[in-house]
């Protein structure tokens, strides 16, 4: 009879699910400030694509403030001042970032997976902290009602991992497998579109940076990675199946209707393997916490993808709950109040941002998915236009957003 192996187990002040932006950006402030901390990560690496790729303003200044935002600009990037879309009676811009009044007045894109690779580093020169790679989160430990920490299994086969912690942080994304363990059902807010990923070959005459086209039926965003553009088709909800049932060169089709340059290009989408699906949610919790479990990022509410907002509300999110835990945690008197204050401080800017998104969709996507044809531009863009000042303000909601955060100077 085979013995029972039994299970590696830690302890910590606090465990943190899922090394995204959210858990790796909390896990290294928590590091710094010498607070014992355990990051679970369910897979080996950081290493996939199609994921948000987008660095604003107000991370950046984040990142200074913590002496990382020369390590960020170091590694291959795009830097994108303004945002242009074209519509089927020219080019239009949407945001200029250059009009910020900031250090960094423009967007950074660059591979997620680089961006956690540094967060991740930077983590690891401070004692107290680890990264457990291949290690995923099934259930969690209670005393009575209070989450005592987290039991999880690693992925290569060395068995259960336990992990005893002061505080649980739930950052493991929009699937959170902690939020199923909970019972935690999120309000749903709507998204009538889903995203397909692809790459394509980029040349050197193309624009830099973004490119964006606007047609009934659809949506086409290129964002420039030097030698390919990573590109996002926005189709109506649910509407995968019917594009794959049309079939490959359909396909191929579509997407040189958005964007004619692109011509001679999509042989390079050799099968339905090349095309990823992102099913868009937007949605958030009615409550974040519980006595010893917090959960922030995506597991707290999916953002839609309008904006590229998602990546730098997690960050804000791992900011705040740092600012507001390290105290009570190096004292000892980390308390379910301070859980509802981190909830209370975010939750605002969330509703705020889940709020502009929801009337983009209503007033712009759902109308240009529904039909076909050119989609000429609306009203207030031409406004834009006209008085250029004006480009400003999306600028300010996008890059800098609802209630930026800073880390603590002494963390």
């Amino acid at each position: 009879m085979e013995q029972a192996v039994a299970p590696t187990r830690h302890e910590t002040d606090v465990c943190i699910v899922g090394g995204g932006p959210a858990g790796m950006m909390l896990g290294l402030l928590l590091a710094r400030a010498g607070i014992g901390t355990i990051v679970l990560e369910k897979h080996a690496d950081f290493l996939r694509d199609f994921r948000g790729d987008t660095v604003h303003p107000s991370t950046l200044n984040a990142l200074d403030r913590i002496g990382l935002g020369g390590k960020l600009l170091a590694l291959n990037h795009r830097k994108v001042s303004h945002l242009d879309v074209n519509f089927s009676d020219g080019r239009f811009r949407v945001a200029d970032f250059s009009r910020l009044a900031n250090v960094h007045p423009y967007i950074v894109f660059l591979p997620q997976w680089d961006f956690l690779d540094m967060l991740a580093a930077e983590a690891a020169k401070y004692p107290r902290f680890s990264l457990l790679r291949s290690t995923e989160a099934v259930d969690l430990m209670r005393e009575g009602t209070k989450v005592t920490g987290v039991v999880g299994k690693s992925r290569d086969g060395n068995g259960a991992v336990e992990v005893r912690a002061k505080l649980t942080v739930a950052a493991d994304g929009r699937h959170s497998t902690l939020r199923q363990v909970l019972g935690w059902v999120p309000q749903e807010l709507g998204a009538p579109m889903d995203v397909l990923w692809f790459r394509l070959p980029r040349q050197d005459s193309d624009v830099d940076g973004l490119d964006m086209h606007v047609n009934r039926g659809g949506i086409l965003l290129l964002i420039d990675r030097g030698d390919y553009w990573q590109i996002a088709l926005v189709i109506r909800k649910g509407g995968y199946d019917a594009v794959a049932a049309a079939g490959l060169d359909a396909f191929r089709k579509t997407v040189t209707s958005h964007a004619p340059m692109l011509a001679g290009r999509t042989d390079a989408i050799g099968s339905w393997d090349d095309v990823h699906v992102l099913s868009v949610s937007l949605n958030r919790l009615p409550q974040w916490h519980a006595p010893g479990v917090l959960l922030i990022g995506d597991a707290a509410h999916a953002m839609s993808p309008i904006g590229g907002v998602g990546i730098n509300l997690a960050v804000q999110d791992a900011i705040a709950t740092a600012n507001i835990i390290t105290g009570p945690l190096k004292t000892g008197s980390l308390a379910t109040a301070h859980l509802a204050a981190v909830a209370r401080r975010r939750r605002w800017p969330t509703k705020v941002t889940q709020t502009m998104q929801r009337i983009a969709q209503r007033r712009f996507v759902e109308k240009v998915l529904d039909g076909s044809g050119g989609v000429r531009a609306p009203a207030a863009l031409r406004l834009l236009q006209k008085i250029p000042q004006l480009q400003y303000f999306p600028a300010r909601l996008v890059g800098v957003g609802v209630r930026p955060e800073l880390p603590a100077i002494d963390q």
